[in-house]
């Protein structure tokens, strides 16, 4: 099965799942994730209409992206993983929407590189819904008075929140989790659920979903 073929299903579904909770399928958004994989692998998506994509890394975004960008308009390009500060300048220029804010010191690197550029991508929170040490992400208990900070001491527009439930745990609880800090905050936005689990979070609220290995394929990662 080709990787168009996996578009069109993953869309299928997604529509589906939408529909079955009583929601629009327009209001869930299809973030196909295509870190590690070459340019050559995302075009035939660009070429069948896909304009929504995410990345983990900066540095692969700009060596992938740019040229992509200048044959397909209308891109927009997610950044999904941890955002380092000195890397605040590359990301406000490289991408529309940063989904892992998690940490003062971005939010204040972006408030500054943002006002320099004059370019304001969407930016939403990631919350670490698990409390995993090893994961980045605002603890649940820290997210009011987080939010709160990156919006009335660096006057940052949020959009929502993201997470990523810890592998070994059932994710409902964490996406119904995001879906309260959310509520509670005025943010209509969640950016929640995966190739395993993205049918699930649209049943919870999910506005946009993050769908790579069950589009792309199995990803052949590089030696650490």
């Amino acid at each position: 099965m080709s990787s168009i073929d996996r578009l069109n299903d993953t869309k299928a579904a997604i529509r589906r799942a939408a529909e079955d909770c009583g929601r629009d399928p327009s209001g869930v958004i299809l973030v196909c994730v295509t870190k590690t994989f070459p340019a050559e692998d995302v075009v035939p998506l660009l070429d069948a209409g896909h304009r929504v994509f995410g990345e983990n890394r900066v540095q692969e975004a700009m060596s992938k992206w740019p040229a992509l960008r200048a044959r397909f308009p209308g891109v927009k390009l997610h950044l999904i993983g941890p955002l380092q500060s000195n890397k605040t300048r590359e990301a406000v220029e490289t991408f529309d929407v940063i989904q892992s804010v998690d940490r003062e010191k971005i939010a204040a690197a972006l408030a500054e590189e943002m006002a320099r550029q004059g370019k304001r991508p969407r930016l939403f929170i990631q919350i670490n819904t698990g409390a995993e040490p090893q994961k980045a992400g605002v603890s649940p208990q820290e997210a009011d008075a987080f939010i709160t900070t990156c919006r009335e001491k660096y006057g940052l527009e949020i959009a929502g929140l993201m997470c990523v439930p810890p592998v070994d745990e059932q994710a409902a609880p964490h996406f119904a989790l995001l879906a309260d800090i959310a509520s509670r905050n005025g943010l209509r936005e969640l950016s929640m659920g995966m190739s395993s689990d993205y049918e699930l979070a649209i049943q919870l609220g999910a506005t946009y979903v993050r769908v790579g290995s069950a589009i792309m394929g199995m990803r052949d990662y590089p030696p650490a």
